[in-house]
């Protein structure tokens, strides 16, 4: 297609976290879903990690915003400036013209009309002129390697929900809030209430990334993590080492829900597809995939294999990279 091709195709991860563009088969964006704006023109300062680094510690005429909060659009205008920054990153040497846009976004397999519409605005507003959307369980069963037409049921379980897809289609689902977000903010109460010291929410994420772990045994233990903040009484500094069994304890609450969750999803499986999950296991895929120990204890409650995917951050992007190529294929995208 060359340098000048008039129309160009990229592929969407649009997550709470992070967003992913994938283009030519290579991921060419991956970047955290944050902007800042300028609060009185709400010119787009920056997007992405030059944005959040300026999260929580930017000047009063700037704002940072993370538009998507489990999934789904919460702030409209800065996702659009957010889609837009990201997708002039896919070619940043482009200044004279800019390409129509064919997109394969993804969204939560939950997610209402309006929702829908919010994601197709924002991508159409963005450039997007030929919009399809994928539901995220099912390009993570795609990215995965499974094969989503065959009469077979296979469950997904992503960071905010789980899937049973077998021909296609997805034959249940179940939105799980419970997202990485509320394990940082979950990590933030706790070290408040037991340690007496204020950390902020990038803290409390470089907690759960080191030191997160869904059981209080692990075979192959993380060092203590220092974490050092103000505290909350005398505000002079503390220094303080936080440990996995810490962090288990603290998000056991939001890892339960989780374990409700899938039992819920298997209650409302049809038994024939039922003995195919007991036979494939069930996959974990997105960020929440790389919590300690999460595999493990889902396994030991439930009573079926769970399996990592291979890459679970960048599962739902391949996946959606795959419909890219196969949109005339696939009948699952939704126009």
């Amino acid at each position: 297609m060359g340098l000048f091709s008039l129309t160009q195709e990229i592929a969407v991860d649009l997550g709470t976290a992070n967003t992913i563009i994938i283009h030519d088969d290579k991921i060419v964006v991956d970047e955290p879903s944050v902007v800042a704006l300028e609060k009185k023109t709400e010119k787009l300062v920056a997007v992405g990690e030059k944005a959040r680094q300026m999260h929580e510690k930017t000047a009063p005429h700037i704002t940072t915003i993370r538009p998507l909060r489990d999934g789904v659009i919460a702030d409209f205008y800065a996702a659009e400036q957010m889609i837009r920054g990201m997708v002039k990153m896919v070619n940043p040497q482009r200044r004279w013209f800019t390409p129509s846009l064919r997109m394969v976004v993804c969204i939560p397999s939950g997610s209402t009309e309006v929702e829908i519409r919010a994601v197709r605005d924002s991508a159409e507003h963005a450039g997007g002129r030929d919009v399809y959307m994928i539901y995220e369980p099912m390009a993570a069963a795609i990215g995965i390697g499974i094969d989503v037409t065959a009469p077979e049921g296979n469950m997904i379980v992503d960071s905010t929900e789980i899937a049973v897809i077998s021909l296609g289609g997805i034959v249940s689902n179940k939105s799980i809030r419970i997202a990485g977000d509320d394990l940082t903010a979950d990590i933030q109460e706790y070290m408040r209430r037991q340690h007496n010291v204020r950390i902020g929410e990038r803290t409390a994420e470089l907690i759960k990334i080191n030191v997160g772990s869904a059981l209080t045994e692990l075979a192959d233990p993380p060092e203590d993590y220092i974490v050092h903040g103000p505290n909350q009484m005398t505000a002079l500094p503390m220094e303080i080492p936080v440990s996995y069994q810490e962090v288990s304890h603290c998000i056991e609450k939001s890892i339960s829900k989780i374990e409700a969750a899938v039992l819920s999803a298997l209650e409302q499986t049809p038994p024939e597809l039922y003995a195919d999950l007991v036979r494939n296991g069930i996959y974990l895929a997105g960020g929440g995939a790389l919590l300690r120990g999460l595999d493990k204890r889902l396994t030991d409650k439930i009573g079926i294999t769970f399996h990592i995917a291979e890459d679970p951050l960048h599962a739902v992007a391949k996946g959606t990279g795959v419909a890219l190529k196969n949109i005339d294929e696939f009948s699952f995208l939704i126009r």
